[in-house]
């Protein structure tokens, strides 16, 4: 697959706009995708952070990760001491334990103001409206809706300041670009939907290949090309087109859109590293 990079300039404007507000608030939460809990993380936000504030890691999409490996990097966090939340944002799972999440951060009592970050189409908008009860927060299923600040109140006691999110601009490891990929913090427009969704066969065969089985009936052929596993799906979902050609375009989008909503199953791509 072609190296991902995406960093378009409204994202270092929303880097500057990041480091201007952190004056404004008591802490971070950054928002992760609990799928991909490493490569989710913008790097970035060490150097802006920079011990300045305290940071909550919220771990969104928990019930779409397999909770076998969710399980493993809750063992992680506890042995690096770094403060976390689980939760699901689009059924609500775990949201409400954002305040005392935070106020646990530090030692004072009183008001928090707190910023939400993280790179783009990891739900920070949906768990934010969770988190306030009310739909504040614009929410789309693609990468780069928020574009300015806004904030929005929880309680008397708890404001969040919503930020775009951002990317960073050359991803060192490529699998990091291409987890990103697979769960949609990289426009597709940038991408080739059917190598990617060629690669994301190949990942699944190797980690996963009981939902292959159980969503397309797919028994993957272990020296099968990627590309030669989509044409199989393509097929076994009746994906055809004139002259017997498979439509490899439609299955690529339709694998794609299935494995973001989870209707693959619960499915975790990184595992800690110890």
């Amino acid at each position: 697959m072609a190296e991902v990079q995406w960093f378009p300039g409204h994202m270092k404007k929303a880097q500057r706009m990041m480091q201007d507000s952190l004056k404004l608030v008591d802490a971070v939460c950054e928002v992760v995708d609990a799928r991909i809990p490493s490569a989710s993380r913008n790097p970035d936000l060490d150097g802006i952070i920079a011990g300045r504030k305290p940071r909550l890691l919220i771990l969104n999409r928990a019930d779409q990760a397999d909770p076998s490996v969710t399980a493993q990097w809750r063992e992680y966090y506890k042995d690096q001491g770094v403060p976390f939340l689980e939760c699901d944002a689009q059924s609500g799972r775990g949201v409400k334990g954002l305040p005392q999440a935070l106020r646990a951060l530090r030692d004072k009592q009183g008001p928090m103001r707190a910023m939400v970050v993280g790179v783009p189409n990891v739900g920070k908008s949906t768990f934010i409206n969770r988190v306030s009860g009310r739909r504040t927060a614009a929410v789309s299923d693609r990468p780069g809706v928020t574009r300015g600040k806004q904030w929005i109140a929880v309680d008397s006691q708890l404001e969040l300041l919503d930020t775009p999110g951002i990317l960073w601009p050359k991803f060192d490891d490529p699998l990091v670009g291409e987890r990103l990929a697979f769960t949609g913090a990289v426009k597709d427009e940038v991408l080739d939907a059917e190598d990617l969704a060629a690669r994301l066969l190949v990942t699944l065969r190797e980690t996963y290949p009981g939902a292959l089985a159980a969503r397309y009936k797919l028994d993957p052929d272990p020296s099968a090309q990627g590309w030669e596993l989509l044409e199989a799906c393509a097929r076994k979902r009746g994906f055809l087109m004139a002259g017997g050609h498979v439509d490899t375009e439609r299955m690529a989008a339709v694998l794609l859109d299935e494995f973001r909503g989870g209707k693959l199953g619960r499915i975790s791509l990184e595992r800690p590293r110890r």
